[in-house]
């Protein structure tokens, strides 16, 4: 049996590496270890970095002596791994991307994160898979430098699978375990700003997402998709959207969302002892649902007093006196009061619903005799209304069709209490008879009823108006300009501008209310306008016949609040353009603060007259169509046809 030292073989020197040339990943003058049994490199193998530092061995030396032989061992079995298989823990880590990593991943701006650093350009190029779609398992034999790390000595045989190893999150770099250093996993990407936007960005998808170019052509079809609620209601477990993690989409996302506010979990398991007050969060006619529609605690309010004549024809359009040219938007409440009214009532409301179109309901309607009295609200505001009252006075007969007299209508919108009374006074006899009508009817008048009253403690049972915080008088009072029909026609024609302050020095009513002995506590807007009484029919004229009634201010617009300031005069004018009846219609624009109130008031329900709601906007709809044709044919007509 030999030796070992006859194995030794001490005839052959074993070839030393060149000065100052030594093997990555070996200390100087340290042997080499090697695994025996494993599997010799196959050419062109080697790794990039071991075959250009290795010096190639003569074709017909040996390799080098060892000084221990080491016991043989099997090769070691090929590893079944799951290539980032997505296992219950992967699962756990997911993160999902920002709708700008999305972006920025489908334009190729910048790579998504997780991912590895790119190879240098030595690397050898393969084809793999992304490693998140693979889930079949993957025989991944372990590398000769994770091997040898894991024995506690370096390595010094290539890698046959750097390739593959390197796409790895999982795995070192190849140069890392090559060199003898410490593993190191790549580093992540920092997450990048989104790139700058410029109007001529090529990208319409992330001009869309950043909300930068709104004349896009297709903009409203692409942002309309990304828009999601921000308070999801998807539980911790589940998934939420991309969008809803981006702040940026978020703030962008949130001019597009309903005025419903979203109601928070807490707030519905929560009990007040407020509930059903002013004070509490939850009430309908409470604080918190006024400031939703009304922050400032302002209704636009439009009052309006015509005496008809009892004409039958009614004007062609009510454009003039509903929606008034100086005033930019349509009031919340409409409220008309008519005396000496058509004979078709009910002909006479569809107009008016015609006119105000589908964004208002008749609240309600009243009618004494020939007075008219008509409460229009906005479609919305209907569910923050009390019962509508009403209740009439007849203050003299005339006959069994015309009467003299007076209807009021109160009702409570939120807090705050509302009375309108429209009157029609005497016409003939003197000022005291006139004075005797308002007395009548400010005792006669029955209201409320059933309504509570907002502030008991103010009230009078002997003056209606003072039981109510906002009271509105409107109606043809009959008072005139003394000083006959010469002083009047002298002060009329002085020149372009009629001086209307000299015209109110001899008004009646004005003077009655500095005495104190009508409408006590009420006020009147500033009178800017001609006299509405009394023109020839058709024309501007005023009484052209034998009788020369003197022109007068007979048609006004009076209020009363409880509280002061509570009213504000917006503005108070006369309708020159409707001339089917020898008075103009008078109207007024206020602004009306509300109080939050409590929810122990019978309401209406959203209750509203839906037939003439229906018969208006039909009424509404085949009047345009006549219009549009009539313009189309007239149009046509134009065109001249050359043969």
């Amino acid at each position: 049996m030999p030796s070992k030292a006859e194995n030794l073989r001490p005839s052959e020197p074993a070839p030393q590496p060149p000065e100052g040339r030594t093997l990555q990943g070996q200390l100087p003058g340290a042997p080499p270890a090697q695994r025996a049994g494993s599997p010799p490199d196959a050419p062109g193998s080697e790794s990039p970095a071991l075959a250009c530092s290795t010096p190639a061995t003569p074709s017909g030396e040996d390799p080098p002596a060892r000084a221990a032989p080491i016991a043989p061992r099997p090769p070691a079995r090929p590893r079944l791994e799951r290539a980032l298989s997505l296992d219950d823990k992967g699962w756990r880590r997911r993160r999902f991307r920002g709708s700008q990593e999305d972006l920025e991943a489908r334009n190729g701006t910048s790579p998504s994160r997780g991912s590895v650093q790119s190879e240098g350009p030595g690397a050898p190029a393969h084809s793999c898979s992304p490693p998140c779609l693979s889930t079949s398992l993957q025989e991944i034999p372990k590398s000769r430098g994770v091997l040898s790390s894991e024995r506690g000595s370096p390595s010094s045989g290539g890698n046959p699978l750097s390739g593959v190893a390197s796409s790895s999150p999982n795995l070192p770099h190849r140069d890392a375990a090559v060199a003898g250093s410490s593993p190191r996993l790549p580093s992540l990407l920092p997450p990048r700003p989104p790139p700058a936007l410029s109007l001529d960005i090529a990208s319409d998808s992330l001009r869309t997402a950043n909300k930068v170019d709104s004349d896009l052509a297709d903009y409203k079809l692409r942002a309309q998709p990304l828009l999601v609620r921000a308070h999801s209601s998807l539980g911790p477990g589940r998934p939420r959207s991309p969008l809803a993690c981006d702040d940026c989409s978020l703030r962008s996302a949130k001019s597009s969302f309903s005025l419903l506010a979203p109601i928070r979990s807490k707030d519905v398991r929560s009990r007040s002892y407020l509930e059903g007050s002013l004070l509490a969060s939850g009430a309908l006619l409470g604080a918190d649902e006024l400031a939703r529609y009304f922050p400032d605690r302002n209704v636009a309010l439009f009052v309006a007093t015509w005496n008809m004549q009892g004409q039958k024809e009614l004007p062609p359009s009510l454009d003039e006196f509903l929606l008034p040219a100086e005033a930019d938007y349509a009031q919340d409440l409409y409220v008309i009061g008519v005396q000496e009214g058509c004979s078709d009532r009910r002909e006479w409301e569809t107009r008016l619903q015609e006119t105000l179109g589908p964004h208002y309901v008749l609240l309600s309607s009243a009618a004494h005799g020939v007075l008219y009295m008509s409460l229009f609200i906005r479609r919305d505001l209907i569910w923050f209304c009390s019962e509508v009252e009403c209740s009439t006075v007849t203050t003299r007969i005339v006959s069994q069709i015309k009467t003299k007299g007076a209807l009021g209508i109160s009702f409570t919108f939120f807090g705050t209490s509302f009375l309108f009374i429209t009157s029609h006074f005497t016409c003939d006899g003197k000022v005291a008879e006139r004075l005797l009508d308002y007395t009548r009817t400010v005792q006669a008048l029955v209201l409320p009823r059933n309504v509570p009253d907002t502030n008991p403690y103010r009230s009078s049972a002997a003056d209606v108006t003072t039981r109510f915080d906002e009271v509105f008088w409107f109606g043809d009072f009959n008072f005139r300009l003394s000083g006959g029909r010469t002083v009047v026609d002298a002060l009329l024609c002085q020149g372009l501008v009629v001086d209307v302050p000299a015209l109110l020095q001899h008004d009646q009513l004005i003077r009655e209310m500095r005495k104190g002995s009508i409408f006590k506590g009420f006020q009147e807007p500033d009178i800017h306008f001609l006299p509405s009484y009394k023109f020839d029919i058709g024309k501007d004229t005023y009484d052209s016949t034998s009788k020369q009634r003197t022109p007068s201010y007979t048609d006004r617009v009076l209020y009363r609040s409880r509280h002061k300031g509570d009213i504000c005069p917006v503005s108070y004018s006369s309708c020159p353009g409707i001339k089917t009846s020898d008075h103009r219609p008078v109207y007024g624009l206020f602004r009306v603060k509300v109080r939050p109130g409590r929810d122990n008031i019978p309401l209406a329900a959203g209750k509203f007259d839906r037939e003439l709601y229906l018969l208006g906007i039909k009424r509404r709809i085949s009047k345009e169509i006549q219009r549009q044709q009539a313009l189309q044919s007239q149009n046509s007509s134009t065109i001249c046809s050359v043969s």
